[in-house]
């Protein structure tokens, strides 16, 4: 395989909103709504015709989850108790999307470290778990915003395995010379399918926009990450799922909101995904001749702190330290498929030439992708 047909990551990008929720803000609002519920349907509650909800508190998200704040693109809604949701105006046709800003912001920078214009990129994949319409894809209206004139773009969705299904498709591109320069475009606004008033999930999730630029190894920049293998696997399951889509609309006997929301069966999930994970990145290594002690970092998907754990300890031999499996999950929340990007994004600069890294995700599906890497000597 010539320099041309291997394909790198040149640089990445991250958009982050400027607002932030931490978890006292979080409970203060939740516990506000379960106080005005209880109060107001007390006489039902009492009869057992309602439930009592029950509240919430810092020690118990951190607890399940390792998360501490999130950031989000519509703050004051989301705190408000008459509320709970972000609000998030529609724009006229004419004006970009919201998903396809954020998006762009992030290509932007991901173009601006790479010393790329954007007229060099061949193809837009707008790779996330929830796309705000059906048509026109996203990632064309990224690539006309971009200004990438003879090129494709098409949206993609494998819930949080999105970007690492993402860059094996980009980097296949490249294997196959269909294209040179393919961007990876990663927009979650997760915070519009949270039910912030569910307990047990009201504290996942945030919003980001990341990008990779997946490119081939004669025209990329020095600094660079060759991919060295990728490996995609999906099993069905109903353990995560939103029922939200363009046919609710023609059974208005549907069941409630709450159904097109984000839902999940957490333990369920912890108890199927670690060890099909782990076990996965270690099938994987031994194909490539990788070892656990050969990995110099895993960016693993910023879902869960326990899972993040469990499997660095099963891959690595040992439970993992800040720097070989670093975290952005604490100050993020959930990001969907952008999680293991940003923690690539932040947490990669510091490696020298040779050094073999991880980028993992796994979710709903369920989906779950691997991308081995090797910095550039």
């Amino acid at each position: 395989m010539t320099n041309a047909n291997i394909p790198v990551i040149s640089a990445t990008g991250l958009f982050t909103p400027s607002d932030s929720i931490s978890n006292e803000e979080l409970v203060s609002s939740f516990n506000a709504y379960v106080d005005l519920h209880n109060s107001e349907n007390a006489d039902a509650i009492a009869a057992g015709a309602v439930a009592e909800l029950q509240h919430s508190s810092v020690e118990f998200i951190e607890k399940a989850s390792g998360i501490k704040s999130r950031y989000v693109l519509s703050k004051d809604p989301i705190l408000d108790p008459e509320t709970m949701c972000p609000r998030l105006p529609e724009r006229p046709d004419e004006q970009i999307s919201i998903l396809a800003e954020i998006g762009v912001k992030a290509a932007e920078q991901a173009l601006e470290r790479a010393g790329r214009k954007a007229e060099d990129v061949d193809a837009v994949l707008c790779a996330c778990s929830n796309l705000q319409r059906a048509y026109p894809a996203i990632a064309v209206e990224i690539q006309d915003a971009l200004g990438i004139g003879d090129g494709f773009g098409f949206d993609m969705n494998v819930a949080c395995s999105s970007a690492t299904f993402g860059i094996q498709t980009a980097a296949d591109y490249i294997r196959s010379g269909s294209a040179k320069s393919v961007l990876v475009i990663n927009p979650e606004i997760c915070s519009g399918h949270l039910n912030w008033r569910d307990r047990d999930s009201h504290f996942i999730f945030g919003d980001v926009a990341t990008a990779i630029l997946v490119e081939a190894k004669d025209i990329a920049p020095a600094d660079h990450w060759e991919i060295i293998g990728t490996k995609l696997k999906t099993q069905f399951s109903n353990n995560i799922r939103n029922n939200f889509g363009f046919l609710n609309r023609t059974n208005p006997e549907s069941r409630d909101d709450a159904d097109k929301l984000f839902v999940q069966e957490g333990r369920k999930v912890f108890k199927e995904v670690v060890p099909m994970v782990a076990q996965m990145i270690i099938d994987q290594a031994e194909r490539l001749g990788i070892e656990g002690a050969d990995l110099r970092r895993m960016w693993l998907h910023q879902a869960n702190a326990g899972m993040n754990r469990l499997i660095a300890q099963r891959v690595l031999g040992h439970e993992a330290n800040d720097d070989e499996s670093p975290t952005v999950l604490d100050t993020y929340a959930n990001t969907s498929s952008a999680g293991s990007i940003i923690a690539f994004h932040k947490h990669s600069a510091d490696l020298t030439g040779g050094d073999i890294g991880l980028i993992c995700s796994f979710g709903a599906g369920y989906s779950a992708g691997t991308v081995f890497v090797r910095k550039a000597a």
